[in-house]
């Protein structure tokens, strides 16, 4: 009894105490790796939902770029307090909190959906069934209610701009913590076991956010709303709106459940002396390496440390290739599913399912393998140079093709061609009607009000089947529901066969660019370098990227959407000019990543014959040189 009172947990059997998970270093990293899919996954879900949010608000692609960069400003703000505060600070808290601040910013991401009346599409049945709207009804007068207009920057710019923010925030201190505090109590033996883990699933993340999209989006976008309104859209409708908020609420989730066990993690984790035998002892805790510096000073240096980095010429060369191929993958992952389902007449879920489940995966594949060959041949700064350039001149063949695998527009009347409809005229088709109709005659039109239609045919289930009685298409003058679509959609194996080896090969770079950024600078500013990499990325690439693809691609639409004589979203576009130009920056990328790594090469080579005459010094060149023409002279006689 007594014994028991007096009972003191520390002077217990390690063995007696190892039931507790929180003391385990590998819980830690399974918890961690849960943690990070969870984060990753709503990042990956942002971008691929993105042309469905831009759909539903009528945003424009550059204002769906700026909510897209908008993740990357928080989170470089703070890139410097993480340097200094690393080993400061109870890390496994800051992580946890950062998990619940990036719960709290999925959230805030789904809120326009709640705020937002119910999605209405031009030519909605009305509550009375009447399915006439959309037609050309002569004579009549077109009354549109625009004091009901909803406004999109109210309901959707300020949630999705603060969520992205804080987002940002939220993961700054997620990945780097965490791989500190696993490689400051892993054995050496296990280290590079965990921190392999995290990597690998940093790197699907992204890809369990399209797949997860690609479900969510199979549902209509209003479906948790009570409505008595009929719902006659199916996938394939260009009108058509998924649930992009539902994957908003699950993530958010997962992110709360993830985020707790953070809290009973304690500030030291018993080291490992092994891979099997973990000993909770005093003399097996790493000390926090704390510097005597204030936060000031810390300031003060970071500018400095920064310049000097800076000037290594090879560590700008390969900061700037690494920059351009993530502008390049910026763009690409936000906007390469509007491109997949504009080009080759997919759905959006169709669209994401292929690049989370072929594009991203063949991505981590050349991740791993570049790694690989890294290690087997034990490549030099100059080896790793060479894989490079090899792999990015490789990704430009594979990439250029791409430019010639595509859709031409489709002929829509009074769109493209653009041409007045004089057939339709008397109809008085309301600016917003886009409701598309393929004529039997192979032309499309934006309604069939400007087809000039007046009468509806229903089928069997009571869906629209046909449209007849239309003025404006030759022959038997009747239309089927939905875009005629384009003529090249059985080139989409080819040109995704393309992407995943673009992305595959790119991908080689990956881990030889990391590696010449760390054997370059000195090691004491090997964080250092690490940070300032991270944040040209940021500054350079992920901030302006989205922004600038967006801007690209609206230079490419041929017809904007109206609602009481504002614009929306883009409805139509010239399909061969947005190939050309959003294919055409990344081959600029591309081309710019290929300069920056040849330069590293001429660098090297440079700094290699240098350091050999000064090892050789002048003497022994001479002697040489007389040497070499002694010979010459004897030959010639």
């Amino acid at each position: 009894m007594g014994a028991n009172m007096n009972f003191d947990p520390a002077r217990t059997p390690a063995a007696a105490r190892r039931w507790n998970p929180f003391n385990s270093l590998k819980f830690f990293v399974l918890c961690h790796s849960l943690l990070q899919l969870a984060q990753l996954l709503v990042s990956g879900y942002m971008k691929s939902s993105i042309a469905t949010i831009e759909r539903r608000y009528g945003l424009s692609s550059q204002m769906s770029g700026i909510i897209a960069s908008f993740n990357e400003v928080g989170n470089t703000a703070l890139i410097v307090f993480i340097s200094f505060f690393g080993s400061r600070v109870h890390r496994p808290r800051y992580i946890g909190g950062g998990a619940l601040l990036a719960c709290l910013a999925s959230l805030l991401m789904a809120m326009p959906h709640f705020l937002s009346e119910p999605y209405k599409y031009t030519s909605q049945p009305s509550s009375s069934g009447d399915i006439s709207t959309g037609l050309c009804l002569l004579n009549s007068s077109s009354n549109q209610t625009c004091n009901e207009t909803e406004s999109s920057t109210q309901t959707v710019l300020p949630p999705l701009i603060l969520g992205q923010l804080l987002l940002g925030i939220g993961a700054v201190p997620i990945q780097p913590f965490g791989i500190s505090y696993i490689d400051d109590y892993a054995s050496p033996k296990n280290s590079p076991v965990y921190l392999g883990i995290l990597l690998a699933v940093t790197s699907i993340g992204p890809a369990f956010g399209f797949v997860t999209s690609s479900f969510m989006l199979r549902f209509y976008v209003d479906f948790d709303k009570p409505s008595t309104e009929g719902i006659e859209l199916k996938q394939t409708d260009l009108r058509w709106v998924g649930a992009w908020w539902l994957g908003f609420l699950v993530a958010s989730c997962l992110l709360f459940l993830t985020a707790l066990p953070y809290f009973f993690f304690p500030r030291e984790m018993p080291k490992e002396n092994n891979a099997d035998d973990v000993e909770d002892r005093p003399d097996t805790r790493r000390a926090d390496p704390v510097q005597e510096v204030s936060f000031l000073q810390f300031l003060k240096s970071f500018p400095g440390i920064a310049l000097r980095m800076l000037q290594t010429p090879i560590y700008l060369l390969v900061v700037l290739a690494q920059v351009n191929l993530a502008a390049l993958l910026s763009g690409l992952a936000t906007f390469m599913t509007k491109f997949i389902e504009k080009q080759f007449t997919r759905t959006v879920a169709f669209s994401n399912m292929m690049i989370g489940g072929v594009g991203i995966p063949l991505a981590v594949l050349g991740i791993v393998l570049g790694g690989v060959i890294m290690r087997r041949f034990n490549l030099s700064i100059s080896g790793a140079s060479k894989l490079c350039t090899v792999a990015v001149l490789l990704c430009l063949f594979s990439a250029v093709p791409m430019l010639l695998i595509g859709c031409p527009t489709q002929k829509v009347a009074g769109v493209f061609p653009p041409s007045p409809l004089a057939c339709s005229s008397t109809c008085q088709c309301p600016e917003d009607a886009f409701n598309p109709v393929c004529g039997s005659d192979g032309v499309e039109f934006r309604s069939p009000c400007h087809a000039g239609c007046s009468d509806v045919g229903k089928g069997l289930d009571g869906a629209i089947a046909n449209y007849s009685g239309c003025r404006c298409i030759n022959g038997s003058g009747s239309a089927q529901p939905g875009t005629c679509g384009s003529s090249c959609s059985h080139l989409l194996p080819a040109f995704m066969v393309l992407l995943g080896l673009t992305s595959f090969i790119a991908s080689f770079s990956h881990t030889p660019s990391y590696m010449m950024i760390l054997r370059t600078v000195s090691p004491e500013d090997k964080s250092f370098a690490v940070g300032v990499q991270y944040m040209l990325f940021r500054v350079l690439a992920f901030m302006p990227g989205p922004v600038l693809y967006g801007s690209i691609i609206d230079t490419t639409c041929i017809l904007w959407g109206r609602k009481c004589s504002e614009k929306t979203s883009c409805q139509y576009y010239n399909l061969d000019s947005f190939r050309h130009r959003f294919l055409g920056l990344m081959v600029v990328f591309v081309c710019g990543g290929l300069l920056c790594f040849l330069l590293t090469i001429i660098v090297l080579r440079r700094r290699a014959r240098t350091c050999e005459r000064n090892r050789r010094g002048p003497y022994q060149l001479v002697a040489e040189r007389n040497t070499q023409e002694k010979e010459a002279n004897g030959v010639k006689t």
